[in-house]
């Protein structure tokens, strides 16, 4: 059986799996979010995924205050959503982050959107991101601090006895 995308269903992790990495956002769904459909619009997909990756990167030591003190940033360089099963008014949701690999200039990772209410996973992101210089605003490399905890933070991701359902379209 197929899950309706590329991948077989039973390649994608379980919730229970998905618990095992960190949780960087929660929301329950009100009626705000909802379009014509009657359930989660998909702009609220990227929103939230959005607040996801600056979790992440809060968690990496990359927050707003960091940016600005060091005159850098980073851009988004690749998304690759995965809508899996509906999101519906009153559900609660949780979003978890799994750093996939790095380089020199450039972090993948992945977030797993779980439907908490119905304990399932919802939709998945797959996106690469660079470190930028804003000074020039070009793809730097990372300062060895912050590439040591994105390495660190890989090592503990890497140890997951699960693959992460990649789309095979992007690397670091």
């Amino acid at each position: 059986m197929t899950s309706g995308t590329t991948l077989p269903r039973s390649a994608l992790p379980t919730p229970a799996q998905v618990r095992q990495l960190p949780r960087l956002r929660q929301a329950t769904i009100g009626p705000e979010y909802l379009d014509a459909m009657g359930h989660m619009n998909i702009r609220w997909y990227m929103a939230f995924y959005d607040e996801t990756a600056w979790a992440l990167a809060g968690a990496l030591g990359m927050d707003v205050d960091y940016f600005h003190a060091h005159q850098s940033g980073v851009f988004a360089l690749q998304h690759y959503i995965r809508y899996l099963a509906e999101v519906m008014p009153g559900d609660a949701i949780a979003i978890h982050g799994r750093l996939l690999g790095v380089g020199p200039k450039r972090f993948h990772w992945m977030g797993f959107m779980l439907n908490e209410t119905h304990d399932r996973l919802a939709s998945t992101i797959e996106a690469l991101v660079a470190y930028a210089d804003m000074r020039v605003r070009r793809i730097a490399p990372f300062p060895p601090p912050l590439l040591a905890r994105l390495n660190e933070m890989l090592s503990e991701h890497a140890a997951l006895e699960w693959e992460p359902p990649l789309s095979g379209i992007m690397t670091p």
